[in-house]
Parts: C-alpha cells; structure tokens; sequence
C-alpha cells in the first residue's frame, strides 16, 4: 500500500506560537515514518509557509523554539491532480508533492479557530480535528459557554466583556461585574488558550488591570468567579459519529494556578488516573460527551473541569478542538493511560480525519 503524504502545520501567527511548536516536536517524534511521507511545515509568527526539516529546537539562550524566517516558502494549492504543495523561488513554482491529509497541530487564533481548517476544506485536504464550525466555536469562550448553556451543562458564573463597552465606561463595567460576581475572579480573553492573558484577581483595582491585560489579546473578555479549593479535572475525546472517553486525569499546578509558565516551563504534576469518586467520574464522562456534541466536535478534544474540594460541586470549564500534545501535556498522557500509545494515537487521528473526509463528500453545499 502507498504511504500517504501527511503535511504537518505548526507554529501559527497566535501568541500559542512555540506551544505549537513543541506539539508538533512531539508528533513529528512519533508518527509511524512507514507508513506516512511527512511534509513538515512551519507558519511563521507573520504567516509565511515555510518548508522545514523537521527538527525543531530552541534558538541557543531561548526556552521555547519558534519557526525560523529563513526556510523556503511553499504554498497549498489545487491542481488538476488534486491538492498539492508547491515551492516558490521568487520567479516560478516548483512542485513539492501531493497532499493526502493534513495534521494541524497548532493553537490558538489563526489556526485552531477555522481559519486553517476552512483553507484546507476549500483545497479539498483531509484535516485531523474539528470542522470550521466547531473549531470557531470551540475557541471562542463567549460562543463555547452558550452552547454550553443550551445544553443545561453546569458552569461557573461568568459575564463577557466587549472591548468597545470597556474603553467607553469602564467604571460602569466593573461595577456590573461586582455587582453580580464574587472576588476572587479570573479574567482571560475569550478566544486564547494555554492560560495566555489569564490573571486573578482579588479586588477592583486587580479586576481593571485584569481585563487590560485579557484585552490586550482580543476584543471579547471573560470574567469568572474563581472556584473555592478547586481540582483540575481532564479528560481526552475521539470519534466521530462514535465518541470515546478516556477516564479523568488530575492537574496539580506548580503555581497558585495553572498559567503558562506552570503548563511548559515549571513541571506540574499530573496526577492518571485522578483519584475521584466513580459518581463523579460518571458525571465527568457524561459532561464531557454533552460537550463533544454541543459545538458538533469531530475527531478530537479536551474537556476540562474544576471540582471543588470544599462544596462538590462540578463545573465544565472549556473544550479544546486542538489540544496540546507536548511531552507534558494530558491529552497523549490520558490515551497512553487507556492503553493507546503515542504512535498509534496519531494513527487513529489521520484515520479519522480521512473518515470524516469521506463522509463530507456526501454533504457539499
């Protein structure tokens, strides 16, 4: 049988940026090189295609690789045999190969919210994760939580702030979100992931810094009453029209929450499976299928939790369309838990998106 040729899309123009990065490391690092030809791809921070080696590590003093600016650019176009990369030269095209299916490991705007898998869908090149629809919903905090709602799914209390109502009354903001919230609160912009522009605060002059801080990443904002003694619960999804649910995994950040520097500079623990009650892992696996179907995920997903320690009480605290898949992220870590390994789950994802593919076909607008 023919290897099918993969392109990996990683690094992006999100502030996720390097996070990409390490997760395509990790699934570079694993997939099965029998079986697939792989175009390793990298987007630059000012979204040029950039043909790769694929070896991707951190410039000499930094922490986090990036995508370098010094590759040659390449372009995926539809030809008369189908979709294909191409490289430019500054004066001509010159054929890479064809595309058979495409691995989006990036996060954040600009790649997890649509725009990439809407690009692809129009080249007509199979893609792992979330359609369009629900990727853009997905990352939008503000649309995920009212899916959530018509769902009946049990949430934190939150508001959501415009940018254009902050800059025109902010004193009448905050007193709108003190008046129907309790301090401690979290702020975060509403379409950003890896705990980016998140911040907690305690009191009003923390609240306003807070959300000058979540605006500087987007135009919408999220405020939520912070959860007392919380457990950080997570599980992973895949399927599509059948979808499986790995049991529980448990985050113990090494900060006072789970920021970025917790989540990829300062090792937290994680905790596979967590030690919870088997009602409450009943009700986490029931919640997080609900969520699945909410935003019409396909493919894969994390849904995260918070349990608070002192009440009991279960809230769903997102879904991600595209999680991370770095050396310490949860979602490869719960798979390998449930006895499906890191190689194999990157089979199980190309093999979905090409059954899903397949089953759009019957479906074109």
């Amino acid at each position: 049988m023919a290897k099918k040729r993969v392109l990996i899309l990683f690094g992006g123009r999100s502030s996720e940026h390097q996070v990409s990065c390490l997760s395509a490391r990790s699934v570079l690092g694993v997939i099965d090189r029998d079986r697939y030809d792989v175009l390793p791809v990298g987007i630059t921070r000012e979204g040029r295609w950039v043909l790769t080696d694929g070896a991707i590590e951190p410039e000499p003093g930094e922490a986090l690789p990036h995508v370098a600016d010094d590759g040659s650019t390449v372009s995926l176009i539809r030809g008369r045999k189908g979709p294909m990369l191409v490289r430019f030269d500054g004066e001509r095209f010159e054929e890479i190969g064809g595309v058979d299916v495409a691995f989006p490991v990036l996060h954040g705007p600009y790649g997890e919210d649509g725009t990439v898998q809407g690009f692809l869908a129009t080249v007509g090149v199979p893609y792992v994760g979330a359609d369009v629809t629900s990727s853009s919903v997905g990352i939008d905090k503000r649309a995920m939580k009212n899916a959530f709602k018509a769902r009946g799914l049990p949430q934190i209390p939150y508001l959501a702030i415009r940018r254009e109502r902050w800059d025109t009354d902010r004193g009448e903001v905050l007193d709108d979100l003190e008046g129907a919230l309790d301090y401690p609160m979290f702020t975060k912009p509403a379409r950003q992931g890896s705990s980016i522009g998140i911040t907690k605060a305690g009191d009003r002059a923390e609240l306003e810094a807070g959300l000058d801080e979540a605006f500087t990443y987007d135009r919408s904002a999220i405020v939520e009453e912070a959860v007392s003694a919380p457990r950080e619960l997570e599980v992973g999804a895949l399927g599509n029209l059948e979808v499986e649910i790995t049991a529980p995994g448990e985050i113990v950040p090494s900060h006072e929450f789970y920021d970025f520097e917790a989540k990829y500079l300062d090792a937290s623990e994680l905790r596979i499976p967590a030690e919870v009650s088997e009602d409450v892992a009943r009700r986490i696996h029931d919640i997080a299928r609900q969520a699945y179907l909410a935003i019409g995920c396909r493919g894969m997903a994390r849904i995260d939790f918070f349990l608070s320690a002192e009440t009991g009480e279960l809230y769903i605290n997102e879904i991600n369309t595209i999680p991370g898949f770095t050396p310490a992220s949860m979602f490869p870590q719960l798979w390998q838990a449930e006895g499906l390994a890191y190689p194999a789950l990157v089979d199980r994802l190309l093999d979905l998106a090409l059954e899903a593919s397949s089953s759009d076909t019957n479906f074109a607008p």
